[in-house]
């Protein structure tokens, strides 16, 4: 297998509005990643993939590869595209000679650009990318006073998109030789002194920056955004007698949480709001001080229960953001470690964020812990 393809899904959701990674915001049901990696297992051409994700979400890159007929390998990504595509081009597989740079922010991309790209490299290419034509009228701005000029030839001019490919000993070395930023691939080679290619792009293998596109997105794959949010916040008093369970984690050495089971509070906040979102109740309603059977149980539980209810009501959880307001203990130590671990419980990704009061409260004058979950469904129908 001579052709490898490196998707590159490390860049932040900021634009977005997410607190999640870009490639892991849902677009129609599934991540972003999700949509790249099944269009990479419907491409014809056999190749290999390398994911580049930031720090802490390779576990579940590697969830949405599950089930696809391809080799996956998950890397971890740099602080700028430019280190991220460094880190996917180390990993490349030995007998590649061929590599196509992909984006997963572009989840419409069809096969058909991938079979372009790749003809022009068999033809001879050293690089080649996908380009498609400027439609509006261009013009230049002063950016200090607003001004414009016209006179902007746009027939001379296209906009860039990925899947963009090269040889890979080239592309290599390239990135070996140069210094600086790039905003994308092609550039490299073109400061390595290489002479760079074009094919036919597509206009649907658009860029998602921002959360219009999400919506123009959803639209062309013919759904709508309609999802189910839920918010909940829970407390627990410390308990000096028993182990701290927070976040699925043992915490030793740290006071423990009162409570009818474990009185993990990260888990019955991210619970509650789940029961909430499908309109199925609340967390005492179903696993209050009434429920024998509870008693002392691990908050996993919780969740595989109400996993099974949401399943029965056609419902998955898409997304969970959690905040946890306390003094003790330090979250940053284990933060990654708590999100990789809830976000294999529920089976989404798991955003964990930690603050003070300044000493207001009860919080700050340490007497517990508390915290608010948001929480995003879905229907197991949208596609």
């Amino acid at each position: 297998m001579n052709t490898a393809l490196v998707i590159v899904a490390a860049g932040s959701g900021q634009r977005l509005g997410s607190s999640f990674p870009k490639a892991f915001v849902g677009l129609a049901g599934k991540p972003l990643l999700r949509h790249a990696l099944e269009q990479a297992a419907s491409w014809h051409i056999p190749h290999s993939v390398v994911v580049v994700v930031p720090e802490g979400w390779v576990e579940p890159a590697r969830a949405l590869a599950q089930g696809l007929v391809l080799p996956v390998t998950v890397v971890v990504g740099g602080d700028t595209r430019t280190a991220s595509v460094r880190q996917g081009l180390q990993a490349l597989p030995e007998g590649a000679t061929r590599v196509l740079i992909h984006d997963a922010a572009r989840p419409l991309m069809t096969p058909s650009v991938f079979d372009r790209v790749h003809s022009a490299l068999e033809a001879g290419s050293a690089a080649v990318i996908p380009v498609v034509p400027v439609v509006d009228t261009l013009v230049t701005r002063d950016s200090t006073t607003g001004a414009t000029e016209g006179g902007v030839d746009r027939d001379a001019l296209v906009g860039v998109q990925t899947p963009q490919g090269f040889d890979a000993g080239l592309l290599l070395a390239a990135y070996e030789s140069v210094t600086g930023e790039f905003t994308d691939d092609a550039e490299v080679m073109r400061s390595a002194g290489h002479s760079v290619d074009s094919v036919e792009g597509e206009s649907a293998g658009f860029k998602i920056t921002y959360p219009q596109d999400l919506e123009r997105a959803a639209s062309l794959l013919g759904h709508s955004h309609t999802p189910l949010v839920g918010f909940a916040m829970d407390v627990h008093a410390f308990d000096d007698e028993s182990p701290l369970y927070l976040a699925g984690l043992v915490w030793p050495g740290e006071k423990g949480l009162s409570g009818h089971s474990d009185g993990d509070v990260v888990i019955h906040a991210i619970v509650d709001a789940v029961l909430q979102a499908a309109s199925l109740g609340d967390l005492g309603h179903h696993f209050g001080s009434d429920r024998a059977e509870f008693a002392g149980a691990p908050s996993s539980v919780f969740v595989e229960h109400t996993r099974g209810l949401l399943l029965e009501a056609g419902l998955v959880i898409s997304s969970v953001g959690v905040q946890v307001v306390g003094n003790s203990p330090k979250l940053a130590s284990r933060r990654l470690e708590a999100e990789q671990h809830l976000t294999t419980l529920v089976g989404a990704p798991v955003s964990l964020s930690a603050t003070t009061t300044d000493g207001l409260g009860f919080t700050g004058r340490g007497e517990g812990i508390a915290a608010v979950a948001n929480v995003v469904l879905r229907r197991a129908t949208d596609h």
